[in-house]
């Protein structure tokens, strides 16, 4: 199983490192199921195991984070990552992260912890910010993001269109108090 994770408590869920060959369709699940139930993802089709392929390469080549939350039999129940947020250098210190938790674990705190672990490690890796964007209905995820110290900062009204519906995307903004000594370029 992925690299295990000192959590400080000793319950039935613990964090790991998630893997390519271990986790890619227990993560490949959990988007399908958001794309076709939820528009936490502005998707329309589910994706495939070769997009998980290109998806871990991605976090791989960018030492960038998938954290996941197991259960006593190895189960994956959530996990959580960041990626760039407007690819560009002068960005190089704030990233986008998502958090995605199974149907049928949500409300036992998965995602928080999940959150609290990455911002942990965005500290560690000396980020300035991270960015989340929200579906603005998702009331669920706003909570929990205001409750981790996360300021609104923005909507964007009518930018997505799914299930019959235009879509508005709230952006939620964690601002560090890393790096001590950024840089340009």
């Amino acid at each position: 199983m992925g690299k295990k994770m000192n959590t400080g408590k000793s319950n039935a869920v613990e964090l790991i490192e998630c893997n390519e060959k271990e986790h890619a369709a227990a993560i490949l699940a959990l988007f399908n199921d958001t794309i076709a139930t939820s528009t936490a993802l502005y998707d329309y089709e589910p994706r495939s195991l070769s997009f998980m392929h290109g998806w871990f390469a991605a976090k791989r080549e960018r030492n960038f984070p998938v954290i996941g939350a197991v259960n006593s039999q190895g189960e994956l129940l959530a996990f959580a990552s960041w990626g760039a947020f407007r690819d560009y250098p002068a960005n190089k210190y704030t990233v986008e992260h998502s958090v995605y938790v199974r149907n049928d674990c949500r409300r036992q705190g998965l995602a928080r912890k999940l959150m609290q672990e990455l911002i942990v490690r965005a500290r560690q890796a000396d980020l300035h910010v991270l960015m989340g964007v929200i579906d603005a209905a998702n009331d669920s995820s706003i909570a929990l993001h205001e409750q981790l110290g996360f300021k609104h900062v923005g909507t964007l009204p009518q930018i997505g269109f799914k299930f019959g519906h235009w879509l508005d995307a709230a952006l939620y903004q964690l601002i560090l108090d890393t790096p001590a000594q950024p840089v340009d370029g």
